[in-house]
């Protein structure tokens, strides 16, 4: 469900005049009153941002090699590659699996 955001048109409370945000449904019909004071509300329109992370041709090799290492059950190759990696969770996750304590 999306997240609409209101703030009041003239007068009203601290809630309204600050702004404040409502989950409601896409088809739902936009609030008129402050929930709380019930002084004329706006819906204001949002600015979102965007964000996608791209990973080099290496890093998606050395996560495709862990992930057959894991496929294969081995662990400690797995476990090896992923600490060189920079993938401590997982290091440490097929670690534990391969056997050693930490």
């Amino acid at each position: 469900m999306p997240i609409y955001e209101y703030r009041a048109t003239g007068k009203g409370c601290d809630y309204c005049r600050g702004g404040f945000e409502v989950k409601q449904r896409i088809d739902a019909k936009p609030l008129g009153k402050c929930p709380k004071c019930q002084a004329l509300i706006r819906r204001l329109m949002s600015r979102f941002r965007t964000f996608v992370a791209e990973t080099s041709d290496e890093v998606s090799a050395t996560e495709k090699k862990v992930r057959e290492f894991e496929k294969e059950g081995r662990w400690s190759h797995a476990a090896e590659l992923a600490d060189k990696s920079g993938l401590e969770d997982r290091a440490r996750e097929n670690y534990r699996k391969a056997g050693y304590e930490l």
